[in-house]
């Protein structure tokens, strides 16, 4: 059935119609289009647009096609060219004159723009739970490994002491701004375009502030033509999704090499991990490796919803019908890469005594030397010039700071004293980085109880 057959004399070509379908693919917003329909029919028999007994017998339908869909006593026909079709002819299959009524003072436009807010709504919601989730999980493993010394790293060159439980935290800091965008995006989606009509309202005298209470959005739009045309909500949750996959791919990225014999800092569990159809020693990460290569299929996603939008004049254009897929499929990604990742890093063991092994190679306690010359009273320039003498030396002698005997860093800076090796405890350098923001462990445990406290409270 289409909706709009009567103006057109000759019977839509199927490959037309297979063009025009959208059921594939919104189908799986029955629930959203049900609720919008209720509320619409209660709001149009409120106002004596319809009687109150049409109302009420297209709301009891309406909850009965839900009821069937559900137990899978109805099938969704995937011939039909949408869900608002599929239901509204269901309904008028079963209600007969009455179920046409649904329909007045309605748009398929406002109809489509309510149905994928509602959507839209809804996963912010679950996203969220699995973000917060992801937290969790890093402020446990932040908290256990608060003492953990390892390498930090610039330019993947090893750089100053810090402690795993530090770094672990530095993406519980991404992901809780990931947070705050989602949020910052269901406001913006909870704005209720239903009412708007086609482009330009109704004569009918709807009203507008009650079907929005129903629906439970914060607000009503106040523009017609931007209610029905305005996809701002997809662009932005899916730029949303976006930097939370450049987030969960940085995270992917640095644990598979973690994992790798040549840093073998962690070790993941089997149950998360893949090997070879050849060789048998080997266990892959590839459950890291899917998330980093996931990414790509999301930003594809928001580049294809900035493409569509970027040349369409006000209001409704047919090519928003390519807004949903893209939105669909970067929700849909985000959740399964958010699903898997998590448990994978909840198992992942750390092994601290390659951490610190690797911490005691490269002179990442340079900067503490030469902050130890600074503190006996020697200018910062001439003690980092003194200090990259003294690795120049040990990389000569095959030494490391540590085992540099005295003698030699006296013949750099006769300021040098037993003291030296103290200041230069990897253990000391990285506990030693205190203020805010640090990664000593007390910072660590302190941020980890910031952070936990800060989700717990943090709702859409």
């Amino acid at each position: 059935m289409q909706l709009w057959k009567g103006r057109f004399k000759k019977a839509l070509s199927k490959t037309t119609n297979d063009f025009n379908s959208s059921i594939s693919f919104d189908s799986r917003m029955y629930k959203e289009d049900i609720e919008g329909s209720i509320a619409h029919s209660a709001m149009l028999g409120k106002c004596g647009i319809i009687s109150q007994e049409d109302a009420k017998a297209i709301g009891e339908g309406l909850k009965g096609i839900l009821a069937d869909i559900e137990s899978g006593k109805l099938t969704i026909d995937p011939e039909a060219e949408d869900i608002h079709t599929f239901i509204e002819g269901e309904l008028t299959a079963r209600l007969g004159d009455t179920g046409k009524r649904l329909h007045t003072a309605r748009s398929r436009n406002d109809q489509v723009a309510v149905d994928i807010k509602l959507y839209l709504k809804n996963q912010i919601e679950e996203i969220t739970d699995l973000v917060k989730g992801l937290i969790a999980v890093i402020c446990g493993k932040a908290e256990e490994n608060a003492e953990t010394v390892m390498p930090g790293y610039t330019h993947l060159q090893r750089a100053q002491p810090i402690t795993f439980g530090h770094h672990l935290m530095a993406y519980a800091e991404m992901l809780l701004r990931d947070l705050s965008r989602l949020k910052d995006c269901y406001e913006r989606a909870d704005v209720m375009p239903l009412g708007s009509g086609a482009l330009a309202c109704t004569t009918y005298p709807i009203d507008r502030e009650y079907t929005k209470e129903l629906l439970d959005f914060a607000a009503v739009t106040h523009n017609s033509l931007d209610g029905v045309s305005d996809r701002d909500y997809c662009i932005e949750l899916a730029a949303d999704l976006a930097i939370i996959m450049v987030h969960l791919s940085r995270f992917s990225e640095e644990i598979i090499m973690w994992c790798s014999w040549e840093f073998k800092f962690v070790e993941l569990d089997d149950a998360f991990s893949t090997g070879s159809s050849i060789m048998p020693q080997k266990k892959n990460p590839d459950i890291a490796e899917l998330v980093r290569g996931k990414s790509g299929r999301v930003f594809g996603d928001l580049t294809t919803l900035l493409t569509v939008m970027k040349g369409i004049a006000l209001a409704y254009n047919k090519d928003m019908q390519e807004d949903k897929e893209a939105i669909f499929d970067a929700i849909d990604t985000v959740k399964m890469c958010l699903t898997a990742f998590t448990p994978m890093l909840e198992t992942m063991k750390v092994l601290p005594q390659n951490m610190r092994k690797a911490a005691a190679g490269g002179f990442i306690n340079a900067t503490d030397c030469a902050d130890y010359l600074v503190k006996k009273g020697l200018p910062f320039r001439d003690a980092y010039k003194a200090t990259g003498e003294l690795v120049a030396k040990c990389i000569e002698m095959n030494l490391t700071l540590e085992t540099l005997p005295l003698d030699e860093y006296k013949k750099i800076c006769d300021i040098f004293d037993e003291g030296v090796y103290e200041a230069i405890g990897l253990e000391k350098c990285a506990y030693e980085r205190s203020p805010i923001g640090g990664p000593s462990p007390d910072n660590v445990r302190r941020e980890v109880e910031r952070m936990r406290g800060m989700v717990e409270l943090f709702q859409v």
